[in-house]
């Protein structure tokens, strides 16, 4: 049972809330979000919860039903597509940047992250953050104000995606050496590898993802395809 947010004041204070439960896959993707039961959960009147739910709506997070009611955004093969397209363009970008202004701190860095990873890689969600942040250090290092601040707009709607990508112990093997090719590619300093290889590391990662989001189209205890019946909040 989700933790109420006590003594919530102001829309942002319920915008996080909801927004770490969305992409957290706790509210699902297709679920209704009903306003009464939101509110006494939160503990908040209708007023900030109302503003937080156009918050997310501009984000693009929750849908609005011609009733005017809101649902969490479905997952869709059309948004895995364009946002994995993106990331690896921009991963690939960053990568490259990243290979010419590595510095001696930063191989000790990005070697002490693949390392966890290595240690945490039968362990899905642990799995998937110390990869994330392998991620992050590199778009640091890269040091590229635009790449990041775009990166930084298409990441936060990746990590619905990211829970169904490390799924499978497969998956999360295969990233691993996926990582670790990365560094290698990094402490040789050839930027056009590297490139090639987050690139490639992404659009694997989007595969993976397409095969998760067909399987729970096909399973009753799956995440919600598209256009299914919408799950009640709390249910």
């Amino acid at each position: 049972m989700p933790q109420p947010v006590r003594r919530a004041s102001g829309a942002h204070v319920v915008y996080a809330e909801l927004r770490g439960r969305i992409l957290s896959l706790e509210l699902r993707p297709g679920q209704r979000l009903y306003e009464p039961e939101l509110s006494a959960e939160l503990q908040v009147s209708r007023t900030p919860l109302r503003e937080a739910l156009r918050l997310l709506l501009a984000e693009d997070l929750v849908d609005q039903l011609p009733t005017g009611g809101m649902v969490v955004r479905p997952v869709s093969a059309a948004d895995i597509r364009e946002l994995y397209g993106v990331r690896a363009v921009l991963e690939g970008l960053m990568t490259a940047e990243a290979a010419g202004r590595l510095t001696g701190a930063d191989e000790t860095a990005l070697r002490g992250l693949v390392a966890r990873n290595q240690r945490l890689v039968d362990l899905p969600e642990d799995a998937m953050h110390a990869g994330h942040d392998f991620h992050l250090h590199i778009a640091e290092v890269a040091g590229h104000a635009w790449a990041v601040r775009l990166h930084g707009q298409v990441d936060g709607h990746m990590s619905r995606y990211r829970a169904i990508t490390n799924r499978t112990q497969d998956r999360r093997s295969a990233a691993l050496a996926e990582h670790e090719a990365i560094l290698d590619a990094l402490l040789a300093r050839h930027a056009e590898r590297a490139r090639r290889l987050a690139e490639a590391h992404v659009l694997a990662a989007r595969d993976a993802a397409l095969a998760g989001v067909r399987l729970d189209e096909v399973s009753a205890g799956g995440i919600g395809a598209p256009g299914g019946r919408p799950r009640r909040t709390g249910a």
